[in-house]
This record gives C-alpha cells, structure tokens and sequence, in this order.
C-alpha cells in the first residue's frame, strides 16, 4: 500500500512540473496583453488564494509563532522573491541561460537537505541530477545558441533556484503539523502581502479593459486555480511524502514540457539536440529516484 502511495505521488509531482511547463506560455500570452511579470503573480495569487479559501478556512493562525514565521518565510522564498529573482533575470540575461540556471533546484536542495536533516548524498541521484542537467541544457539551447555570461542576470537565476530549494525544506517539518491546504493557503497570502512592498515602486497594473479581456481572464484562471492552487497543494503534498530532494528532482521536467508545448502551441521546432535532451532528462530523473 505504502508503495502505490508514493508511485502515486511520484506520478503526481511529475503531472504538477508538466503543468508548470505550459505556465511558461499562458505568461507569455498574459504579457503580451500588457501585464507585467509581477502583475501576473500577484493576481494568480490572489485567485488561488480564494479559492483555496472556500476549503481551507476554519484555522486562522499556526501553534505557534515560530511556526507562522516559517510560513511567511516559505511565502517570501516560494513566492515573492523566487518570482523577482527569476523575472528580473529573464529582463537582462538570455531566457535559456535562466532556464538552465534555475534547473540546480534540485542539487540545491540535496545539498541544503543534508546539510539540515542528514539526508545521505546518494550516488545515483547525484549521477542522475548530472544526467539530468546535462539534458535541461541541450533542451534550451536546442544546440543553435551559446551560453552567453551576464554576472547579474545569472546571479538572480542561482537566487531563484536557491529560493525554491529553501522553500522545500521549510514545507518539510511544516507538513508533519499541519495540512497541506493551510499551509499552502497561508504561502499564498504571505506571497500577496509580501508583494505589495514590490508595488511601492513598480505600481500594480489595475486597468479593467486588460483585466477583463476574455483571453487575460482564462489565461490567469489557468495560472490562478490549475497551476497555483491546485499545483502548489500537489507538490506540497507531494515534499511530504516523498521528502525535498526527491520532490526536487523533478524540476528538470520542466523545459522538456515547455518544449512540447511550445511545438504544438506555438509552433516552435523541436530539433535531435532537444530530443537527445529530453531522453537524457528522462534517464537523468529515473536514476536519480533509485535506491
């Protein structure tokens, strides 16, 4: 029983970064209807926040203080500054390089694992991250482009990526105390009131025209309900059964998605190197998952 449980929660995790591979393109739909990248963020955010509401209402606080501040911490790292990191790098370095730099998630997440709860370095999943990675970035470059070193714009998408793998480790104790809708509705609100500080000086964009165009609203609906409320609950659930790291693992599915996607949707070419990639990516997760 315990092992169909986790299979289940493996085959979840990897449906959840699938998800989070079409986001790429619904954002890019929204900002070319006029929103910018934190104005998508917030107002996902807010519609996954009430809609996580209508289940996860009746605990206002956690126990204790200590633990709403690891909540707001998981908010801030999660939310808010994963998403100013990552948005401001894709405004001045090459959204491959971001791609391919936010991808050490997971050996981020390995190595802060062991270093605060003694998780074991295992050989297959440090092999299979190399593997993995190694995938990641024959998929973004596709082999028609060269790694292009811009100091600032690599150091935001390392912070990103940093940002993610701290969040994980913070849901891990959190998830033995509490469910998973509270503590994700509780990322959702820090992530909402921590942003705000952002608008101070770069304002919200709140023209209705932009805001109520039929495309922008099923666009956020998508990003707000699927990817956020729905996606965020699965993978939380998912740190708790699985553990950080494991979880982790499965960002390196994340291009390969985006790639599909992008073929269909848009149009986009999918060349042998990203092939190649997306097989290494494959074998890459796999090997890191064995015992």
């Amino acid at each position: 029983m315990f092992k169909n449980r986790v299979l289940l929660f493996h085959f979840i995790t990897a449906m959840v970064v699938i998800i989070w591979g079409m986001t790429f393109v619904s954002t890019k739909v929204l900002l070319q209807h006029g929103l910018g990248p934190m104005d998508i963020m917030f107002y996902r955010f807010v519609v996954a926040y009430f809609c996580i509401l209508m289940i996860s209402h009746k605990r206002l606080w956690a126990n204790t203080w200590k633990d709403e501040g690891m909540l707001m911490l998981a908010g801030l790292t999660g939310g808010t500054l994963y998403f100013i990191a990552e948005n401001n790098a894709l405004g001045i370095s090459q959204a491959s390089n971001v791609a391919l730099l936010v991808c050490t998630t997971p050996i981020f997440t390995a190595l802060l694992a062991n270093r605060f709860f003694k998780e074991p370095l295992r050989k297959n999943m440090m092999i299979g991250s190399v593997i993995a990675l190694i995938g990641v970035a024959l998929v973004v470059f596709s082999g028609s482009v060269l790694l292009q070193i811009n100091p600032l714009g690599d150091f935001l998408s390392i912070m990103a990526a940093l940002m993610w793998a701290i969040y994980c480790l913070i849901l891990k104790p959190l998830s033995n105390r509490y469910s998973t809708s509270f503590i994700t509705r509780k990322v959702f609100l820090y992530s909402i009131l921590s942003v705000m500080v952002y608008f101070i000086f770069d304002p919200l964009l709140t023209d209705m025209e932009i805001l109520l165009n039929p495309t922008v609203v099923l666009n956020l609906l998508f990003l707000g309900i699927i990817a956020s409320m729905l996606c965020f609950i699965a993978w939380n659930a998912a740190v708790k059964v699985l553990g950080p790291s494991r979880t982790a693992n499965y960002i390196y599915v994340q291009p390969m998605s985006t790639l599909v996607l992008s073929s269909i949707i848009l149009s986009e070419v999918i060349t042998l190197t990203s092939l190649i990639g997306a097989a290494c990516i494959i074998g890459g997760v796999y090997l890191a998952e064995k015992e």
